[in-house]
């Protein structure tokens, strides 16, 4: 969690309006595109049109109705640039069963690293609208940043900081760098006694996934198990095709099935077991040799009675285990195979690690082509590559520690290009993380206060002092004043008419600090005497809404800014300034500039806002309803029971509603006479408290 997913902030967001048309008019225009109309970084995951291109969509949009003028990057277009740029990456770079499934309708995010399905989570910025429009599925509205945090800045409020795996000597860095922990690794329980084998290289896919085939085959056949793992939904399905084709059984684990996960994981361990599982880790589940006695015992016996039948079952299954371990170990313990290598060393780690556990034998090993996305995206261009291009003949296949190494080599580098990645983000969001602090501080208070009427004075104060301030500046003469833009401000901010004109004429020695104080004398009295119309808890929830509302509404539009200049501050880099320096800069200045607009529109609204006392609501007359309830054993009406359950009240203490009861005397005190009499649901007679169903009414088979 705190590497993996620490390339992107969590954030909490809204809808905004909804654009669905715009975004299948734009799509369906993507998807006319051929390769030439655009170039792709596959390490970057962007997209950009060429100049042909641009030419050509500037034509179907036009054609389309969806351009304003000519020129798609008119200020007027900004919004279908933005469209354009989100629907490009859609088609190109995001990839159905890799990146997403399409499930119920929905398209649901695959996590890269577990292989998993997130519900309930979705790409920003309008990506995940694009990716619903490629497939066809119902649009969602867009969502808008309110809130947003880094993970590392989320795990750094904590005052205690720590975790437990299997694999984080390979980042013990940047745990240091970012949290400041420290990486111990503790050496295992028993030796490991997992054989490593050297990977095996192929030129393509194909002859890749037809050797592993052959493998899993094999190991299967004298009574090994066999864990895959992919890195994708679509090569396990590739795979699962070449090993129907060698009629070899499996199961397959992905994001389609991962409510099976648990139950396929806890029994790869059997006896020539083959289990093809997509991006391997733990999944909470221990692969135990011969098979999981708590999954067993569950499958087979559940709903046995517990008894001699049962134990004597769960015996039985304890020595089946037993005895499959024993052929299990004998075929070499669990055979782990990877089909490809991850771009972080440490998902590759945990693949391995689940062979060897406490001592068992075990055998892993790694199959690559040039096809593999790793090799090809960020190795193509390498010396081994192109030896490896023209040395190797097809379906064959080499394998050496020089390979091995070379693989380890590009690993590094993309793990090196990610943690930069990841300390960037967090660089970024330490300038934001001072100003989040002091809005969520502000807010907190606000939200904690009895009264926030200082918090609004002071506020009223401050944008004052600011308008008048800047139609009057310091040491200056009445004559170089602003006074008429000083008066449509007082105007339009405070709702009151200043006579400053009349201030200048009748004093002579007129200061900018006796008109501020006067101006806010009249404020407060404005304010004050709409404050008086209304009872102090009413006017301190007018407050704090207004100020709650106020707060929210303007970080929310901060946020979006933030962003906004986030992804274009490093262009300053090409006038050679820093590009972390000048964003620190811009956001204090954006700030300041939110916290001046907060002040003002709190107080342009309390100076404005008309109250009035809503007339309490005329409620329509009920018609007079009529329940009956008729007791199925003997007919009679129980209206007008009571449930004496509880009440402990004798029969003629309930009053009539209007339905004869009998009277003590007509009952008598003999109970074998009060059948038909007494309502079943009414108190007893004898006066026990219960109903007369419970007690003398009581049922006797």
């Amino acid at each position: 969690m705190l590497i993996d997913e620490a390339r992107t902030p969590l954030i909490i967001s809204g809808p905004t309006d909804d654009r669905s048309e715009l975004y299948m008019g734009v799509d369906a225009i993507v998807t006319q595109l051929v390769p030439f109309d655009y170039e792709k970084d596959e390490k970057q995951r962007t997209v950009v049109l060429t100049e042909d291109g641009t030419e050509k969509v500037e034509r179907m949009l036009e054609d389309a109705g969806l351009l304003v003028g000519a020129n798609l990057y008119d200020f007027e277009n900004t919004q279908v640039v933005h469209h354009l740029n989100q629907a490009l990456r859609a088609n190109v770079m995001f990839k159905r069963d890799i990146d997403y499934i399409v499930k119920e309708d929905k398209v649901i995010i695959i996590d890269e690293f577990t292989g998993r399905m997130m519900d309930g989570r979705r790409w920003s910025d309008g990506l995940h609208q694009a990716v619903e429009a490629k497939e066809g599925v119902q649009i969602e509205p867009e969502n808008q940043t309110l809130a947003s945090i880094t993970f590392q800045n989320y795990f750094r409020m904590y005052p205690k900081l720590s975790g437990m795996t299997g694999t984080a000597a390979t980042e013990a860095a940047e745990f240091y760098d970012i949290y400041k922990m420290n990486v111990v690794t503790i050496p295992t329980n028993l030796p490991v006694a997992r054989a490593d084998e050297e990977d095996e290289f192929y030129k393509t896919t194909e002859e890749k996934f037809g050797a592993i085939a052959k493998k899993i085959r094999e190991h299967s056949a004298k009574g090994q198990p066999v864990l895959v793992g992919t890195v994708s939904i679509e090569k396990s399905e590739l795979l699962s095709e070449f090993l129907k084709k060698e009629g070899v059984e499996h199961a397959v684990l992905n994001a389609r099935h991962h409510e099976l996960e648990a139950g396929i994981v806890a029994q790869a361990g059997r006896l020539g077991a083959v289990t093809i599982a997509t991006n391997m880790a733990g999944r909470g589940t221990d692969i135990q040799l011969g098979g999981n006695l708590e999954f067993r015992l569950h499958d087979e016996l559940e709903g046995m009675e517990e008894g001699p039948q049962r134990d004597a079952a769960i015996e039985q299954i304890k020595a089946e285990i037993a005895a499959e371990k024993a052929r299990v170990i004998e075929a070499g313990g669990l055979f782990v195979l990877g089909t490809e290598r991850h771009e972080s060393r440490r998902i590759d780690n945990q693949l391995r690690g689940r062979s060897g556990r406490q001592g068992d034998p075990g055998l892993s090993r790694f199959y690559l082509s040039l096809d593999d996305d790793l090799l090809r995206i960020f190795g193509s261009n390498t010396l081994f590559a192109k030896m490896m291009r023209n040395n190797i003949e097809d379906g064959e296949a080499i394998g050496s520690k020089w390979l091995s190494k070379a693989i380890e080599t590009a690993q590094k580098k993309v793990e090196a290009r990610n943690y930069d990645i990841r300390k960037q983000v967090v660089e970024y969001d330490d300038v934001m993380n001072d100003q989040r602090k002091v809005i969520y501080e502000q807010r907190a208070d606000i939200m904690d206060a009895d009264t926030v009427g200082e918090v609004v004075t002071d506020m009223r104060l401050e944008t004052v002092n600011s308008i008048v301030g800047e139609a009057c500046p310091p040491n200056s003469y009445p004559e170089q004043w602003d006074v008429a833009g000083l008066k449509e401000k007082v105007s339009s901010m405070l709702a009151i008419e200043a006579p400053i004109e009349d201030w200048i004429r009748v004093e002579e020695a007129i200061g900018p600090e006796l008109v501020e104080e006067r101006i806010r004398e009249m404020a407060d009295e404005h304010v004050n005497s709409k404050a008086a119309e209304l009872d102090p808890e009413t006017w301190t929830s007018i407050e704090k809404s207004i100020l709650l509302q106020n707060l929210d509404h303007h970080w929310k539009e901060h946020l979006a800014m933030l962003d906004a200049l986030r992804q274009v501050v490093h262009l300053r880099a090409y006038a050679q300034k820093t590009p972390i320096n000048e964003y620190k800069h811009e956001a204090f200045a954006m700030f300041e500039r939110m916290l001046a607009n907060i002040r003002e529109d709190v107080t342009r609204t309390l100076a404005f806002a008309q109250f009035r006392m809503a007339p309490p609501q005329d409620l329509p007359e009920l018609p007079d309803f009529l329940t009956t309830h008729i007791d199925p054993l003997t007919g009679l009406d129980n209206t007008g029971d009571y449930d004496g359950g509880a009440a402990g009240l004798v029969f003629n203490q309930l009053p009539p509603l209007g339905i004869p009861q009998p009277s003590g005397e007509d009952l008598g005190t003999d109970p074998a006479q009060w059948e038909g009499l007494v309502s079943r649901n009414a108190p007893c007679p004898c006066g026990s408290g219960l109903k007369y169903k419970h007690c003398h009414g009581a049922l006797t088979a």
